[in-house]
């Protein structure tokens, strides 16, 4: 059962001091090797930042053996009440740069506070003493924390702007794009066939409803099982599968909602006029976000679709 903070003896509270600067040292190298990588000027800061909460366990090490002995009892801070539960972000790869900034703030204002707390508690001069330097100390870390973004160079801001760009787009474009591009083009064939065959727009719209839920849902699950993204980075596989199925039914259903007009010609017309519109789009996302030349994306883009648009038609009329 979690005891009360004005509970503990001095003892305990140097024992719990202890725990939380080890605690906070360790997340920071977490912090530091999760982005090394990829923001290799904040995993420094944070690099430094554990070598002083390091430091300051040590200090607390020291006084409690020569106040206390050698051994120091386990306190934790899931064992005292008001602590906050602290979730593991430490633990997500890819990890985020904002996530990791902001848990550095909660963490040096929670440590802070704690020191502010434990020295009316303590009688023991020295002791006093300590934890007052060292709730200067984790002032300065709070202010440091929160400065993070502004301690790095321009050319380090500019380099992790790039960084965050890549995982954008690795993370969310890329899967978004193949979703889109499936979506739009391969449900061209079955629509516009069936269209053809009846020339009705109701059995066509049927027709592109059921192929873009049902080409939403085999994309979503081929790409969240693909791979976990633990060693390719490409992020949560159920976000990746939730984007790419997203986006591939909304392509087909694009062109699949004008069969919703009940004169088949202008139903047909307008089919055309959207599929035109999300090619245009396939084409300037890729130019956009995967730096392939405007001309050459839609070269691509329009080649595959009007080939599986022909192919519908010549199917539907056959």
């Amino acid at each position: 059962m979690a005891r009360k903070f004005k509970d503990l003896t001095e003892r305990e509270i140097l024992a719990l001091a202890i725990a939380l600067e080890e605690e906070d040292s360790r997340v920071y190298a977490d912090f530091a090797d999760g982005l090394r990588e990829t923001y290799p000027a904040t995993a420094k800061l944070f690099e430094d930042m554990r070598e002083e909460e390091f430091d300051h366990r040590a200090q607390l090490i020291e006084t409690f053996r020569s106040r206390f002995g050698e051994h120091i009892p386990l306190v934790r801070r899931e064992d005292v009440k008001g602590f906050v539960q602290r979730r593991p972000l430490w633990l997500s790869r890819p990890l985020k740069i904002s996530d990791a900034r902001k848990q550095a703030e909660i963490m040096e204002l929670e440590t802070r506070q704690f020191y502010q707390k434990a020295i009316p508690q303590v009688t023991d001069a020295g002791i006093r003493k300590l934890l007052g330097d060292l709730e200067e100390a984790e002032r300065k870390h709070q202010v440091a924390a929160e400065a993070l973004g502004e301690e790095i160079t321009q050319d380090d801001k500019k380099s992790e702007e790039e960084a965050q760009r890549r995982l954008f787009v690795l993370q969310i474009v890329q899967p978004g794009l193949a979703g889109l591009m499936d979506g739009s083009v391969s449900t061209l064939a079955p629509v516009f066939a069936a269209a053809f065959a009846t020339h009705s727009s109701k059995d066509a719209f049927l027709v592109g409803l059921a192929a873009s839920i049902g080409a939403g849902i085999s994309m979503a699950f081929a790409e969240a099982l693909s791979d976990d993204g633990s060693l390719t980075g490409r992020g949560r596989p159920v976000l990746r599968g939730a984007v790419t199925g997203l986006m591939t039914a909304t392509g087909g259903i694009g062109h699949t909602l004008p069969f919703l007009l009940p004169n088949f010609h202008a139903a047909f017309v307008a089919a055309v006029i959207v599929v035109a519109c999300e090619l245009a789009v396939i084409a300037w996302i890729r130019n956009r976000y995967m730096d392939t030349p405007l001309l050459s994306a839609a070269f691509q883009v329009v080649v595959g679709g009007v080939l599986v648009f022909i192919a519908g038609i010549w199917i539907g009329s056959a």
